[in-house]
């Protein structure tokens, strides 16, 4: 089996390399966090003091970070982990991040003959414990060949969305749209509630019509609709709305980027920020519900 470093043991990344553990892989990890460490040392996985260290030697090095600046500063410059690392190995960087970062990390391991994807994900906390997630993977044919040899340990939906950069691009259009379609299934169920409508009726009407989407059949945003959606939990996480601020603002640089007036991306990230300012980062972005409702 492989030998496989993971950098970043957060929410996300933590699951996703238990995963790898679970699935046979030798598996070394770090993160700033003892917590963490512990953690991923307890599921089996080798603990090194510094990522440098963890991917010494590694087939795969895979890293889920919190944004561009950390990914920039683990990969490139003279200490950074391209710098060190040998051209037969792979790296994934599958945090969410900018776009433009992608593409600089990409050049740069493509000038030094090392196979690079960013492999931004979808699905979540539950579906990163599940094993379940959907990659969107940017970076060379011959990478992602090697990257689903391991992302399928990981996940369940595998694409490639082009050269590098481009499965950042694909995870902004994707979380754009949910933030979009998220705040409109909110507004047509409070408004049906505000007309004496059941909102699980109301929820079965749309879910067999036209109106049917992602955020009202898998993740209902009204309270006691659906038993195990976090509008039913107190809006307790799942995404965070922190998070959703921060994948629009990452869509409003593509978009600008490419010259695009994105009007309804614009009024979602408008929105949410307004939700977030009043306090509630740390909740489920399905809490939007909240706003609309004046609450």
């Amino acid at each position: 089996m492989p030998k496989v470093a993971f950098i970043g043991l957060g929410n996300m990344g933590g699951p996703m390399a238990t995963n790898l553990v679970k699935a046979g892989h030798t598996v070394t990890v770090f993160d700033l966090s003892e917590a963490a460490l512990k953690q991923l040392q307890s599921a089996g996985a080798a603990v090194a003091g510094s990522a440098a260290e963890a991917a010494a030697g590694a087939d795969y090095v895979i890293s889920m970070l919190p944004a561009g600046k950390h990914v920039a500063a683990t990969y490139l410059g003279d200490a950074g982990l391209l710098a060190q690392l040998d051209a037969s190995t792979t790296v994934l960087d599958c945090s969410t991040i900018d776009a433009a970062t992608a593409r600089q990390v990409g050049e740069t391991a493509a000038e030094l003959g090392i196979g690079f994807m960013d492999s931004p994900v979808s699905g979540g906390v539950a579906a990163a414990a599940a094993g379940t997630l959907a990659f969107m993977c940017g970076g060379s044919a011959a990478t992602f060949d090697k990257a689903r040899l391991i992302l399928k340990d990981m996940g369940k939906n595998i694409f490639h969305a082009g050269p590098a950069g481009a499965g950042q691009v694909a995870k902004g259009c994707n979380n754009m749209l949910l933030a979009i379609h998220m705040i409109g299934t909110c507004e047509a169920l409070e408004m049906g509630a505000r007309n004496g409508l059941d909102p699980k009726v109301l929820s079965e009407i749309m879910l067999a019509s036209s109106g049917r989407n992602w955020s009202l059949e898998v993740y209902n945003p009204y309270p006691g609709v659906m038993e195990k959606a976090p509008a039913s939990n107190n809006y307790k996480p799942g995404f965070m709305v922190d998070l959703m601020v921060k994948d629009l603002g990452l869509a409003l640089e593509i978009a600008q980027q490419s010259e695009f007036e994105n009007p309804m991306g614009q009024l979602a990230r408008e929105l949410y920020s307004q939700h977030q300012q009043a306090g509630n980062g740390q909740m489920d972005f399905s809490s939007i519900l909240r706003k609309l409702q004046g609450s």
